[in-house]
């Protein structure tokens, strides 16, 4: 069983006015830059309930612009994310949604990087805690709180025996799973969420896997500074 630690519960240390309007959102940023693996060339930024009536005047703009950048939810350049994001190359947009969505707090983010795309739906939930409900239209549930891995595969017999069996030897606890699939013996996605940190060499390990087309990880750790106590460079 899980214990919430106490920073779950108060909220992250940040710069703000909202914990979920401005650290959700951050996060919420970081975690889609993390997944592209760069920063974007081109974001579109779809806000929908809550976060569309306020996000200029909560900055939930400038925090998620900030987590493209992959900084932390403290770091002080988050008021000028998107001065910094515009001239570090970034075309950013920002407009409300329409339509039905799951959470007054929801973002869906539409990213463009040299590598490909990804589109990420998100939603805060408060207290700078948030849920990644959707990656490229796969259906998925986690929540940044844990070092997690995404498995992109075939849907073929035996792949996640593969890799429970891949972290059971590497000694890896699963504290969470989630599976999606476009259709039967189709594209699926796996998400698994860790009590540890995935080792390089386990994470070449999973990618080697038959039917494995690519491995993702995303580790949320809002620790990582530098000398001068900001957030990680561009």
């Amino acid at each position: 069983m899980r214990f919430k630690d106490v920073f779950s519960i108060i909220g992250p240390a940040m710069v703000g006015p909202s914990s979920s309007h401005t650290a959700g959102a951050a996060r919420i940023g970081r975690a889609a830059r993390q997944l592209l693996g760069e920063m974007p060339r081109k974001a579109e930024v779809i806000f929908f309930g809550s976060f569309a009536a306020t996000y200029q005047g909560h900055g939930t703009d400038r925090a998620i612009a900030g987590g493209l950048l992959d900084f932390s939810t403290d770091d002080l350049r988050l008021p000028d994310s998107i001065e910094i994001a515009e001239n570090s190359g970034m075309e950013i947009s920002f407009r409300q949604g329409t339509g039905l969505f799951p959470h007054p707090n929801t973002v869906r983010l539409q990213l463009t990087g040299s590598g490909g795309e990804l589109t990420l739906t998100g939603i805060s939930i408060g207290g700078g805690n948030i849920e990644i409900i959707d990656i490229n239209g796969f259906s998925v549930r986690l929540s940044g709180m844990y070092p997690t891995v995404l498995i992109h595969h075939m849907d073929y017999l035996g792949v996640l025996a593969s890799v429970t069996d891949t972290m059971r030897r590497g000694q890896v606890n699963i504290g969470h799973m989630s599976l999606d699939r476009k259709n039967r013996s189709g594209a699926a996605l796996t998400v698994l969420e860790l009590d540890e940190a995935l080792s390089p060499e386990l994470l070449r390990v999973l990618e080697e896997l038959p039917a494995v087309k690519s491995v993702k990880l995303i580790h949320l750790d809002e620790s990582s500074k530098d000398e001068n106590g900001e957030g990680r460079s561009l």
